[in-house]
């Protein structure tokens, strides 16, 4: 089973389909895989493996019965702990909401149940999805799969770490300033944002309502592409849900072709400050595109400078709106303090033990941002900047079809490294962060290996409702490197996840 779990999702999906590997065992390879190599890796929170061999069960019961299935259907994959589930518990990284099972299901969850893909488990993250490393995680960090002492990124580690230690050939995750596409740069995986609103956010626990997006990871541009299929649509339950369908994805990342596009190199996120190999493995995958007919331009986005500065005004200030939520009153954690328990005392306690230390942070940056007196100067500054960089993008794509940038400035980096420097921890996110304030489709694709051996990544972004463009570009790029390298770059990951 060890070749079988190595195959691409579309591959695994294709063997189900034909009746060459029953859902049972497909899923069970990859739970085996998961007792072998997880209590290295960590990637999950939570395994399930009843309640998946169950659905994998009911998945080849329907098949056996000549029963029309979904393209991949027993195909099973793994979900990002903050999004709701009916059978297994949604933490969200945090001890404050420690073993609470929800109600009901996310609708990115429902879309999976009712595609027939069987659930592994839950996936580690940062809590409430606030870092850049996973080391914020409540119940610890996920690792590195090329490097277990290097950090998986974050928030979602544990999504990009399964797929990357081949525990799931597919994962779910939530990107609201890179927390999809920066895990994906640092384990050699793809990972995509859909255009705002394209997939639903019902039963994702809120970060940043304005900014948070839930896509696919993967090993290559295709299986994304199938995923996001599975997930998109409009949904009621979603006020920012887009009304239209954007087409499909799948369909586009089956057009191996770039002649006569144009692709704009992003001036600010290109050169001084990125690690010499991560811009020596993005000018060779610019060249290769060159070669292949594309068009390389340069775009001058001047207002990006100022990107990070308003993320880490607006994102704090929605975060503690958000988890307000979290009181001790209604669900979850509850602390009862020495002394007379009023509400207030309670409140405080269970908030004072339920949150770590980054979760703190920004709830204490975004309420003093709202703060009477200072909202203006502040948030309200901040979603100037917003705007300016929203007209950025509008006149760069004027001037190409698809953005491009390295995924972020260097390789993984070292637990412990930039736990105790929040800005440098920040600046991972430089590249990420300007697509989820101007609500455009970005993916992540590993394009070659960069300082120490690590995986290094490139970043395409275009206009919102166009994630089609990235699909095609993004895998014309993958197949033009495999035909560099003779092999996939997940081929490339070191066996050091092997059963020990």
């Amino acid at each position: 089973m060890s070749d079988l779990i190595r195959k691409s999702a579309s591959e695994q999906a294709e063997l189900l389909r034909t009746g060459q590997v029953s859902s049972v065992e497909l899923t069970q390879a990859h739970l085996d895989r998961t007792a072998a190599v997880d209590g290295d890796v960590h990637s999950y929170l939570h395994v399930g493996p009843e309640a998946a061999l169950a659905a994998a069960a009911d998945i080849d019961r329907r098949r056996a019965a000549g029963e029309q299935l979904h393209q991949l259907a027993g195909l099973p994959i793994a979900v990002k702990d903050n999004l709701t589930t009916t059978d297994a518990p949604t933490t969200s990284g945090s001890k404050i909401l420690e073993g609470w099972v929800p109600p009901y299901d996310a609708t990115v969850v429902a879309k999976l149940r009712a595609a027939g893909m069987p659930i592994l488990g839950k996936t580690n993250l940062d809590e409430f999805a606030m870092g850049s490393s996973t080391e914020f995680s409540a119940y610890g960090p996920s690792k590195n799969p090329w490097d277990l002492g290097r950090i998986p990124g974050g928030s979602g580690g544990g999504s990009s770490s399964v797929v990357a230690s081949f525990q799931a050939p597919l994962a779910i995750g939530s990107d609201t300033g890179g927390s999809i596409r920066y895990p994906a740069f640092v384990t050699g995986t793809v990972g995509a944002k859909p255009t705002y609103g394209a997939v639903s956010r019902y039963g994702l626990i809120a970060l940043a309502s304005s900014l948070d997006q839930v896509g696919p990871v993967s090993r290559n541009v295709l299986d994304s592409a199938l995923l996001q299929d599975v997930i998109a649509g409009h949904d009621p339950h979603d006020s920012t849900s887009l009304p239209e369908s954007l087409g499909s994805m799948a369909e586009a990342a089956k057009k191996l072709d770039v002649k006569g596009m144009r692709i704009g190199v992003i001036k600010q996120l290109n050169g001084e400050g990125f690690a010499a190999g991560v811009s020596a493995r993005f000018n060779e995958s610019l060249q290769l595109l060159q070669q292949a007919g594309a068009e390389i331009v340069e775009v001058d986005c001047p207002s990006f400078e100022y990107a990070i500065a308003a993320y880490y005004l607006i994102l704090p200030a929605e975060a503690s709106s958000n988890l307000a939520k979290f009181d001790s009153v209604r669900f979850g954690l509850r602390v009862t303090p020495e002394g007379t328990p009023t509400i207030e005392r309670v409140m405080a306690a269970t908030r004072e033990a339920g949150f770590g230390p980054e979760v703190k942070r920004r709830i204490i940056l975004g309420t003093y941002a709202l703060s009477s007196g200072y909202y203006d100067a502040y948030y309200g500054s901040a979603q100037k900047v917003r705007t300016l960089i929203q007209r950025d993008f509008d006149a760069a794509f004027a001037k190409a079809d698809v953005l491009v940038s390295p995924t972020a400035p260097s390789v993984a980096f070292k637990f412990g490294e930039k736990l105790d420097d929040p800005l440098a921890m920040y600046l991972n996110d430089i590249a990420t962060i300007p697509a989820n304030l101007a609500g455009i489709p970005g993916i992540a694709v590993p394009n070659g290996l960069a300082e120490e051996n690590m995986p290094s990544g490139i970043q395409f972004l275009a206009p919102a409702r166009e994630d089609a463009r990235l699909y095609q570009v993004g895998a014309t790029l993958e197949k033009l490197h495999e035909d560099v390298w003779g092999k996939r770059m997940i081929d490339f990951a070191p066996e050091l996840q092997e059963a020990r």
